[in-house]
């Protein structure tokens, strides 16, 4: 006797919400839906920044799993280009929303898998279930500034960036010059110079050449102008505004071998505006801590994981070997001395990246409590 297979279409749901994935696009937005596991979502495509059309498939989607429209609407994308500007809105339109850090996504670990914006799509649903579930530690999450935080670092970032182009101005311009057997530094009185520049065989440098390096020397000037403005728009920042994140610049600058850049960064990156609770936390953020690697009867050190801010992990290794050149009697410095003084040269790097760990768990404490790093000086 055969029996007859009904369908049934009545969904299984973990709770009264609709679940949205996005996957975010240069031109288009891969929109996944669904209200459970085990439920095959409703994919839809939108073009990108379109904000109507999101509120549109959203209110479809509530009405294709039969929803009421009070249903609250859990969502989550990847940080990358598209920012936090997405987040601010999802959350002003009543969307709990939460940015997931890239490189915490599981993917299968074959030699070739399979990738589009539709599987990656039904991936983000699947983990953002069991996220709000209480598998809270099946991705990273991302703390999104405020806008206000966000501007707050535009100044020191721009300022690298100028350096940076500085840099490359110099050596581009000293690149030219070597190539037809001249060694001249640009300094103030580049252009001068450059007109009494004779080649190996008593010629003039060609026009064309000469001109290109005119045009170089404009934007190196026009670059280090740039540098000074806005170095002074930060002195004048310390110097004259009132806010926690000045205070804690302030406070920072007493110490000795704390500079400016240091102390800009520290507090626009990381301690003015995250609520870091315990010293993991600190060392995580900054990329700083170790991965071991175990298994079996292998045991092995990877290096930190440099999974946290660039910029601050950049910096708290420059401060680091400032550090030790003018606060040779903090405990700090002793313990380096103890521990890699006779100790060779790639041993003195792995423990300068030691040191700036724990002066950055040491920094965090001086600004959350007051209390100076053991044995530290300060500015007279």
């Amino acid at each position: 006797m055969e029996t007859e297979t009904t369908h049934s279409r009545q969904y299984i749901t973990t709770g009264p919400d609709l679940y949205l994935a996005f996957e975010l696009g240069l031109k288009t937005w891969k929109l996944g839906f669904t209200i459970g596991l085990g439920q095959r979502p409703r994919l839809r495509t939108i073009v990108a920044g379109d904000l109507e059309a999101l509120q549109m498939e959203i209110q479809q989607a509530k009405k294709r799993f039969h929803l009421p429209e009070t249903t609250a609407v859990q969502s989550c994308y990847e940080a990358g280009r598209d920012g936090f500007w997405l987040h601010r809105y999802l959350v002003t339109a009543q969307v709990a929303n939460v940015v997931v850090h890239s490189a915490s996504i599981e993917v299968p670990r074959a030699q070739r898998r399979a990738k589009t914006d539709r599987l990656d799509a039904e991936k983000l649903l699947t983990m953002l279930i069991r996220y709000y579930s209480g598998e809270a530690k099946v991705w990273k999450v991302v703390r999104p500034p405020s806008a206000q935080e966000e501007d707050h670092r535009q100044l020191h970032r721009e300022l690298q960036t100028l350096k940076r182009d500085r840099t490359r101005h110099s050596n581009r311009l000293q690149a030219f010059l070597i190539s037809q057997g001249i060694r001249l530094k640009p300094g103030p009185d580049f252009l001068a110079q450059l007109a009494a520049v004779r080649l190996w065989d008593g010629q003039p440098l060609p026009a064309g050449l000469r001109s290109r390096l005119e045009r170089e020397y404009e934007q190196l000037c026009l670059g280090e102008e740039q540098i000074r403005q806005l170095e002074a728009e930060r002195r004048g920042a310390i110097r004259n505004t009132q806010s926690r994140e000045m205070a804690q610049v302030r406070q920072l600058l007493r110490l000795r071998g704390v500079g400016e850049n240091a102390a800009w960064l520290y507090v626009q990156e990381f301690f003015g505006w995250r609520e870091l609770r315990n010293r993991r936390q600190v060392g995580a953020l900054a990329g700083l801590v170790p991965t071991p690697n175990k298994s079996g009867e292998s045991d092995r050190e990877q290096g930190i994981s440099k999974a946290g801010n660039r910029y601050m992990r950049a910096m708290a290794v420059e401060l680091a070997w400032l550090w030790l050149r003018y606060q040779p009697e903090s405990s700090l410095s002793r313990w380096f001395e103890q521990r890699f003084s006779q100790a060779g040269k790639r041993a003195r790097k792995v423990g300068i990246v030691a040191l700036a760990r724990r002066l950055l768990i040491e920094l965090w404490r001086y600004l959350e409590t007051g209390a100076l790093p053991e044995g530290a000086l300060l500015k007279a």
